[in-house]
Order: structure tokens, then C-alpha cells, then sequence
């Protein structure tokens, strides 16, 4: 399990654990669901060039943040609630493309393995949601290359009691805050964003807490006084809305804003397999792109898809439309999902990868990480495939 990805999203911990705390429903909808609003477009033929059966590996349990993925079933979708996974015709402007796509569950359902260790293990793989910074961690024995950033930037925050800490706007104003008042910043322990924050000079180490459980326990009892790790798509609405204990807003600052421009969950294919599946990589990834487009143009029926299949999955995750509603809203105010500096949605910027692997390879290194020679940005990531006229 990766604790600095989104494999390690707490929301579906918190929610599991929360039961106690609150009574939340999973509020998913049954039944068939209405079609699916998409841009029109001339229909793209996929077969011959691509896998009858494309598998995408996510990194989590179904959620808004992989609405793209989801956008892509057609309506003769089936479930497989064993394995969790969803498959169906794969659709591109409510035309059939002539493959299937098959959606599978990360995190619970592959043991908490990363994303990169899964594609290694079962090669019928063909694209996997790999953050840059495990890229940077396994670019040495599970190298992968990213080829369209599902999202800008990461929803990665760390989040405080805005009545306890009523001055603090950034992270770094919290970890001032914090050692004055004794409290700390729950995380899971390992994440690399930690780790740069504090070695930053961002949050002083003696404010860290790697205890973190996923659970909304420890910051309910502690009133305020401690802050914690979250996804700005998730936590700030359950909190308020569905944790009863607590009830009430929290105040965040992403990750990403103090420094670590990772792309989260970054569609991402074996390195060694480039090569063979660009003809493929040609056609599907402004599918791909359009279907990013498409969902936050109009995500309430993929929304109910995903809620939905949270149900039918039943392990323990609950997420609601609710909260999907949210993360799609959120992900616009700030921008997580959007074109970045340009007009098209998807691409990549070297310099963004290049930071990161800056940042992240003395903090591997230490922890004795083998990552390969030379590791350059170009070793992560091509932007060959992105339609330069698909974008927000």
C-alpha cells in the first residue's frame, strides 16, 4: 500500500469506522441507469489497434475522482461484485469504439498493493492511475510511463478546526500554531509528501503524528486542537456533513500549494509496453480526454453509476452521491481537474515532473529505494498521445 497515493485515501476508512460516530447511508441507486451526456463526435473505431477488452486499474474503491473512467461504460455495463470491477462496451460520444473497457477497484480489492506492483503481477493490465511520486519510487523495478493526467493537481490537504486555529490560512502557519498549542498532524506514516513538508521546513517534525488510522476518532475527541491528513474531494463534506460527532466545517490547504506538484493517479501504462500500444495509445487517449471532458460537463448519471457500484461492491466503503456531487464541484473551484496553463486537458509539464523527481529522490534514497540512473522526466511521462483540441 502506498501511504503517499491515493491508495491511502482516508475517506473510505473514515466512513467504514465512522459507523459508530454517525449514521450515514451509502445512498447508492439501483437499477438501470438514463444515458450518459456526451459531447457528439464522430464515432472512433478502437479495434484492431487496441485489446478487445482495455483494463484500467484504479487506485481505490469507485469515487467522482475516477469519473472519467466510469464516463466511459456504455449502459450494457455488468458488475462483478467479487472481484469489484465493472465492464462493458467502451463507449466515446455515446458511440461504441468496438472494445470493452474493464474498471477494477484498487486499494481493499488488490490487498492494498500499489498500482505499479498490480500491473506487474497481472499483465492483462493495460492502463493503471500511478502517482509521479511512486513513479519516481518504482522507477527502477516496476517503471511505468504516464500518458494523460487524469487530473491537474492533487487533492492531497492537510485540514484544521478554523474556530481552534481562527489565523491560520496555510500549512505552514498551522505547524507555528501547533507547536504552540501542543497539537499535531495525523498522516499515514511513510507518505513522501510528509516528509518534504517536513524536511521544507514547512511542518516541524515534532508536530507529526504517522499514527493515523483512516478513522475520524482521534480528531473528534481532540476537539480541534489536532489537525489531519485528507482529500480536499472527500473529508471537508463528510466531516460536516456525515461524521455527527464532529458536524461542522474544517479549513485545508492542498499539498500541492506548498511546493509538491505530483500528478495524482496519472493514466499510466508498463514502460516497456510503449512501444506496442501507441498504435492504440493514438486513438484511446483523446477518448480518454474527452471523456474527462464530458463527466464534469455532466456527471449526475456517472455519479449514480458510482454510487451505485460502492453498494453493489459492499466491502466496507461507503460513498454516496452526496459526496460524489462534491468532489465534482470541488475538483472545479480549485482546479484540480482543468486544461492547467494551456487549452486542452491531459498533458503533462516536464518541468512539474522534474520537481518532483528533485524532491523525491533523496527522500527514497534514504529509505534505500533503488531508482534508476539518471532518472529524467521523460522517463515518467509522454504527452505523444494528447488531442491538443480536447479541453475543458
Amino acid at each position: 500500500m502506498r501511504l503517499n497515493t491515493r491508495a491511502t485515501m482516508a475517506v473510505g476508512l473514515t466512513l467504514a469506522a465512522a459507523a459508530a460516530l454517525t449514521a450515514c447511508s451509502s445512498g447508492g441507486s439501483g437499477g438501470t441507469t438514463s444515458p450518459k451526456a456526451t459531447t457528439a463526435s464522430a464515432a472512433v473505431d478502437l479495434s484492431g489497434v487496441c485489446p478487445a477488452n482495455v483494463v484500467i486499474q484504479t487506485d481505490w474503491n469507485p469515487e467522482a475522482d475516477h469519473g472519467h473512467a466510469y464516463q466511459l461504460l456504455g449502459d450494457d455495463y455488468k458488475v462483478d461484485a467479487s472481484k469489484k470491477s465493472v465492464s462493458g462496451t467502451l463507449m466515446s460520444g455515446g458511440k461504441s469504439t468496438g472494445v470493452q473497457v474493464e474498471i477494477r477497484s484498487g486499494g481493499p480489492a488488490i490487498g492494498y498493493a500499489s498500482v505499479s506492483s498490480q500491473m506487474y503481477q497481472d499483465k492483462s493490465i493495460t492502463l493503471g492511475y500511478v502517482t509521479t511520486d511512486e513513479a519516481v519510487q518504482d522507477s527502477q523495478k516496476l517503471p511505468t510511463t504516464a500518458v494523460m493526467a487524469e487530473n491537474d493537481i492533487s487533492p492531497q490537504m492537510i485540514m484544521w478546526d478554523p474556530k481552534t486555529y481562527p489565523k491560520v490560512k496555510t500549512i505552514k502557519e498551522l505547524g507555528t500554531a501547533l507547536e504552540k498549542s501542543g497539537g499535531v498532524v495525523r498522516y499515514f506514516g511513510g507518505a513522501a509528501y510528509m516528509n518534504y513538508l517536513i524536511g521544507n521546513d514547512i511542518l516541524p517534525k515534532s508536530v507529526t503524528d504517522g499514527s493515523y488510522d483512516g478513522t475520524p476518532a482521534k480528531f473528534v475527541v481532540g476537539k480541534g486542537k489536532d489537525a489531519q491528513q485528507g482529500f480536499a474531494t472527500a473529508e471537508p463534506y463528510i466531516y460536516k456533513n456525515q461524521v455527527s460527532a464532529w458536524g461542522k466545517d474544517v479549513k485545508f490547504q492542498l499539498v500541492n500549494d506548498t511546493g509538491y506538484p505530483i500528478y495524482p493517479e496519472a493514466m499510466s501504462v508498463r514502460t516497456g509496453d510503449l512501444t506496442k500500444l501507441s498504435p492504440c495509445l493514438k486513438k484511446l487517449v483523446p477518448v480518454l480526454q474527452q471523456a474527462d471532458v464530458d463527466y464534469f460537463k455532466s456527471p449526475s448519471t456517472t455519479n449514480k453509476l458510482i454510487a451505485n457500484l460502492v453498494t453493489q461492491y459492499n466491502n466496507g466503503w461507503v460513498y454516496d452521491e452526496g459526496v460524489a456531487d462534491y468532489a465534482v464541484k470541488e475538483m472545479k473551484k480549485l482546479k484540480i481537474a482543468s486544461n492547467g496553463d494551456n487549452s486542452y486537458v491531459g498533458d503533462m509539464d516536464s518541468s512539474r515532473i522534474q520537481k518532483v523527481i528533485d524532491i523525491d529522490t533523496p527522500i527514497y534514497k534514504s529509505s534505500g529505494t533503488t531508482l534508476k540512473a539518471d532518472l529524467k522526466p521523460d522517463d515518467l511521462f509522454t504527452n505523444e498521445f494528447i488531442d491538443k483540441s480536447i479541453g475543458f
